[in-house]
């Protein structure tokens, strides 16, 4: 089975989304020329914009984030994206810096659900625990600030993927606009859930509010969102089938897609087999 058309890009109407459309089909069949001595593809200028560092890209995406952040429509339009958790953490935690106010640490309650291994993980290290699909232990935000919803909490409203942006930060819920999704424009209240990741050695369950920042998410995370404009960080590689097509094609226009990768290249994980 090979991928036909990119409707993300077949909507957006631009005068360019044709030959975007062709570029990013050839992506995701991995048609792409490879650099035999590298495994790297190369990106064409008229693909993308490929900045020179991080902070270029940031400035890309969030331009006077100090005044545009509360501007709901002009927040849930744009995201970064990145292959691994790690870089998506320390990019939300820079940009969030840049909103005024002072911000809000809420600390989770980490526990073994079998009492009789509380000696062999001990609270600190529960603490420095950050399982994929989960919120920290030390959850940072400030009023205004995106963020996205890892649970579903009152579905079609409220489902795991929902953008929203802080409203209120009080002492035992957090007050929110919803950005996304059917109840667009809406005000709600987020409680603090139990919660218990399924690819551990062992059970333990964390008691936080279940969300995370969201001015950058994970490329897996960013699967059927659109948004007007993306930045890719690919300082660590795609490592895993198609994660770099699902990161560009999150855009409908070459214009509004930006790139920050080591010397303009990275590698492009495709298995035919999986599109036969």
């Amino acid at each position: 089975m090979t991928l036909t058309t990119n409707m993300r890009v077949h909507l957006h109407r631009d005068n360019a989304a044709g030959y975007f459309s062709h570029q990013l089909l050839q992506l995701g069949d991995g048609k792409w020329q490879v650099d035999p001595a590298s495994g790297t593809v190369s990106f064409p200028s008229n693909f993308c914009t490929v900045t020179k560092s991080l902070e270029e890209l940031k400035l890309a995406v969030f331009p006077n984030i100090q005044d545009q952040f509360k501007n709901p429509e002009w927040l849930c339009e744009r995201a970064i994206l990145a292959p691994k958790n790690s870089s998506v953490n320390s990019i939300n935690s820079q940009i969030q810096n840049f909103l005024p106010g002072i911000s809000k640490t809420y600390k989770s309650i980490d526990t073994v659900t079998d009492p009789a291994q509380a000696v062999y993980y001990p609270t600190e290290f529960l603490n420095s625990l950050e399982p994929p699909g989960m919120p920290s232990h030390n959850l940072e935000l400030k009023i205004g600030a995106p963020v996205i919803l890892l649970r579903n909490l009152d579905p079609p409203k409220l489902c795991n993927g929902t953008r929203l942006s802080i409203k209120n930060l009080l002492p035992h819920v957090i007050e929110a606009t919803i950005l996304t999704g059917c109840a667009k424009g809406e005000d709600v209240f987020i409680p603090r859930i139990p919660l218990i990741p399924t690819d551990m050695p062992f059970d333990f369950r964390r008691l936080q509010f279940p969300i995370r920042l969201a001015f950058a998410m994970s490329i897996n995370k960013a699967q059927g969102q659109s948004l007007k404009v993306a930045g890719i960080v690919l300082e660590e590689a795609c490592f895993a089938h198609g994660q770099l097509y699902v990161a560009c094609s999150r855009v409908g226009s070459p214009r509004n897609l930006f790139i920050f990768a080591p010397e303009g290249k990275t590698k492009n994980i495709v298995y035919r087999q999986a599109l036969s």
